[in-house]
């Protein structure tokens, strides 16, 4: 089976797919017929390069972490997605989107955020090429991410606050749909994760695959050898997870582990461990796993990290669960947090705490000493400072 690129329909296995409101199609459709020709152009891939390479500063370090390493008693390395322009690795889509909003025509850019960093990013990319943007954030996500929602403003973007549910993440994304569904000629919908529907979770991931390129050519240098004994990400949705796999998903020596959001633990009823919780159901525009009710009523989810606090998976994530080619592992909130000022503490760098679900596999399991560990640290902990501040004298 071929795990990294959907079929001709969109889906990956029994997951994908475009379920959209009528008003939608021919957005979708002038995506699905033209995205692939426009982003593989020479033009588009000279154009986007040059932006990676002298905007957002790529090739990001893939950095050996020695004094993890020694801790856990294996080879860690962290591809630090961290250091791109703007804290994380949504800069990567969003300029791509951004970009081929402009190829298609289109003046206006909406976005969902959670943790507020492809709202930055979104806003930062639209800041560059003149376009009018417009970023939807739960009222919630808001609050607890402050610092952003003031970046985004700085920036030009307005943000609005989405107020109904559970005022976060899932709502913001509602809010933008209704907001494209009444705006379909003039505006481009970037969607910040590898969700929603066709061509959106490929076009994600494919703008996001540098990640898992860069990381081989990498470790080649670094090691003799292209390929890790393990990939590890965090998955929310699952963008900076889709662009860590990416290069890997085909070749099965290369183990891949999921980071999911715990919350307060599976059985909590406040968690967001959707591979352990979810059914199969249509979100946001594709089939996947879905936490939802017997009557497919949606599930609140909850995670301490904005960015992971969403109730369903992407489908290249759902399928790659189903395949059990990959493995899911739950983190609760409170050993991300410990993960989190464990890496400050030894490594001198500060996780987002999306990320730090990723750092804390290492606890949870054992790897053999030789052992290349590739990890994606994919934001910076600013943001959540707020949150780490509550907990420094624990």
């Amino acid at each position: 089976m071929n795990y990294q690129n959907p079929d001709k329909n969109g889906y990956y296995g029994e997951f994908g797919g475009a379920f959209v409101a009528e008003m939608l199609y021919p957005n979708i459709k002038e995506l699905q017929d033209n995205y692939l020709e426009i982003i593989y152009s020479d033009e588009f891939q000279r154009e986007f390069k040059d932006l990676l390479k002298n905007y957002v500063g790529r090739e990001t370090p893939l950095y050996f972490a020695p004094n993890l390493s020694e801790q856990y008693n294996t080879k860690i390395y962290l591809k630090r997605e961290d250091l791109n322009h703007t804290g994380a690795h949504k800069i990567n889509n969003a300029l791509g989107q951004a970009l081929l909003a402009k190829k298609l025509g289109k003046k206006r850019i909406i976005a969902e955020t959670g943790a507020g960093q492809h709202g930055v990013a979104t806003a930062t990319a639209c800041a560059l090429m003149g376009l009018e943007c417009i970023v939807y954030m739960g009222e919630v996500d808001m609050k607890r991410q402050a610092p952003n929602v003031a970046r985004m403003e700085m920036l030009g973007a307005k943000v609005v606050p989405a107020t109904s549910g559970s005022k976060t993440l899932k709502d913001a994304v509602n809010e933008a749909l209704r907001d494209w569904i009444n705006n379909p000629t003039t505006t481009h919908y970037i969607i910040g994760s590898s969700v929603g529907p066709h061509p959106f979770p490929d076009m994600v991931a494919r703008f996001q695959s540098v990640i898992s390129e860069e990381i081989k050519t990498q470790l080649k240098e670094q090691t003799g050898r292209e390929n890790p004994d393990y990939v590890i990400a965090c998955v929310g949705g699952g963008s900076n997870a889709a662009g860590t796999f990416y290069h890997f998903v085909n070749t099965p020596e290369v183990k891949i582990i999921a980071a999911e959001a715990g919350g307060l633990g599976i059985n909590s009823g406040k968690s967001a461990a959707t591979t352990a919780l979810g059914t199969l159901g249509v979100l946001h525009g594709s089939q996947s796993l879905v936490m939802q009710t017997k009557d497919g009523q949606v599930i609140e989810p909850h995670s301490i990290s904005a960015g992971l606090d969403y109730p369903g998976i992407g489908p290249m994530h759902a399928n790659l669960y189903a395949q059990k080619r990959a493995e899911f592992m739950s983190v609760d909130d409170e050993d991300a947090v410990k993960s989190a000022f464990n890496l400050t503490k030894i490594e001198g760098i500060i996780p987002a705490l999306e990320s730090a679900h990723a750092l804390s596999v290492l606890d949870k399991k054992k790897f053999n000493e030789n052992d290349i560990v590739v990890i994606c640290l994919s934001g910076r902990g600013d943001k959540d400072m707020e949150t780490y501040l509550k907990h420094l004298n624990d």
